[in-house]
């Protein structure tokens, strides 16, 4: 038996507090309507075209609620498959399986839908040089899941959080008075990693001499951006970022800039359809 692991995730946690969630007080239709010892055989399948994220975790509900669940999983976690593909087979408690689904169904419909959407943009870009990366714009505690589906399309995971890189924005600039001051404070401050957004050409040479090491080139269309990339000539990292879309990033990517970021692999991703049934070997 595999063993979902993800640095800063706690599975059992997780588990146990969307159980909680869904289950309350008790399934009444399952406890209502299967007798306690009757026993489940079912298919996990998917109903489009996606791309796999989440079935060992889909697999931790249903282990939640029965330990003796006997579960193969059919397709690994990065696997682009075809409608209509079984995803997972699994026998145990009926009971059991069936107050598990709706939770090991949500989980995993919605991080392949990111998966999928991330292996899009992916191949939009391919040949450009450039390296997706997701952003910051998570649901509110899914972002460890999240990321790692995305990571799973294919993407590099950027900052997980305000910890581990300094980003200066128009708001941070607002306040502390220039572009200049707010990267002076962080190089005072001893950030090694400072990233800069700008969002005019004047911007880029301030930004630099102040000790920026990576520049966020937002909301610029491929033309400024070429010029950006120029100006920078490799100093540093740049990423384009701000309302990009699929029918935008190969064009984006293929400007020189070292990133493209897009938020919307976390924000705006569809669910998937994929379905549980009762398939009896």
């Amino acid at each position: 038996m595999s063993v979902f692991q993800l640095d800063g995730f706690d599975l059992d946690a997780f588990v146990s507090a969307t159980l909680a969630e869904d289950v309350g007080s008790g399934d009444v239709t399952a406890n209502a309507v299967i007798p306690p010892d009757a026993v489940f055989d079912g298919v996990m399948d998917s109903r489009d075209a996606v791309v796999v994220a989440g079935l060992p975790i889909a697999a931790a509900f249903f282990r939640a609620l029965d330990p003796a669940v006997e579960i193969e999983i059919l397709a690994a976690e990065g696997d682009a498959v075809a409608a209509g593909s079984d995803l997972m087979r699994l026998r145990g408690n009926a009971r059991a399986l069936l107050t598990a689904e709706r939770s090991a169904l949500n989980t995993v419909q919605h991080l392949s839908g990111i998966a999928t959407m991330t292996r899009a943009y992916v191949d939009a870009m391919a040949g450009c040089g450039a390296t997706l990366l997701d952003t910051r714009k998570t649901i509110p505690g899914l972002r460890r899941l999240e990321k790692y589906a995305t990571r799973m399309g294919g993407a590099q995971n950027h900052r997980m959080g305000l910890w581990d890189a300094a980003m200066i924005k128009d708001n941070h600039v607002a306040v502390a008075g220039s572009v200049e001051e707010a990267v002076a404070r962080a190089v005072r401050a001893g950030i090694g990693a400072i990233i800069v957004e700008v969002d005019r050409i004047d911007q880029i040479e301030p930004a630099l001499g102040a000790g920026a090491t990576h520049l966020l080139l937002d909301n610029m269309g491929p033309t400024l951006l070429r010029e950006a990339v120029a100006l920078v000539a490799g100093r540093v990292p740049t990423e384009a970022s701000g309302g990009v879309r699929m029918d935008t990033i190969a064009a984006i990517a293929a400007t020189g800039v070292t990133y493209v970021s897009v938020g919307r692999l976390t924000q705006s991703a569809p669910a998937v359809d994929i379905g549980l049934d009762f398939a009896p070997a």
